[in-house]
């Protein structure tokens, strides 16, 4: 499934999952589920508001994965895509994606998952 960064105009602040991926990927009994970031696991808490339509996965080892991977949170730009890939139960692998065309704002683009 294709996310997003999430910022908050200066930082980012987690990944932005979507309501139709939350309901069709994660089960509702689950309280966290774990990420594979790299060669590094990590669980994540899924709150109540996870389940009523605030779909951000916040963790700060996640958001110091994301600023690795040099993700600058510009005002005005456009939220970075990721590949989150369902890996078990509860475990999704989030991979960084490239984009074949630079994006301009309200521009459709490809996107293709980068190993």
């Amino acid at each position: 499934m294709v996310v997003k960064t999430n910022c908050n105009g200066r930082e980012i602040t987690g990944v932005e999952i979507g309501a139709g991926n939350v309901r069709r990927y994660f089960s509702k009994e689950s309280a966290f589920i774990e990420l594979l970031l790299d060669h590094l696991q990590i669980q994540c808490g899924l709150s109540p508001a996870f389940w009523q339509g605030q779909t951000e996965i916040r963790d700060p080892r996640l958001r110091v994965w994301l600023e690795s991977k040099n993700f600058k949170a510009q005002p005005g730009e456009a939220p970075v895509p990721l590949a989150l890939i369902p890996s078990g139960k509860n475990r999704f692998r989030l991979q960084t994606t490239t984009a074949h065309v630079r994006p301009r704002p309200n521009a459709e683009f490809e996107v293709a998952v980068s190993a």
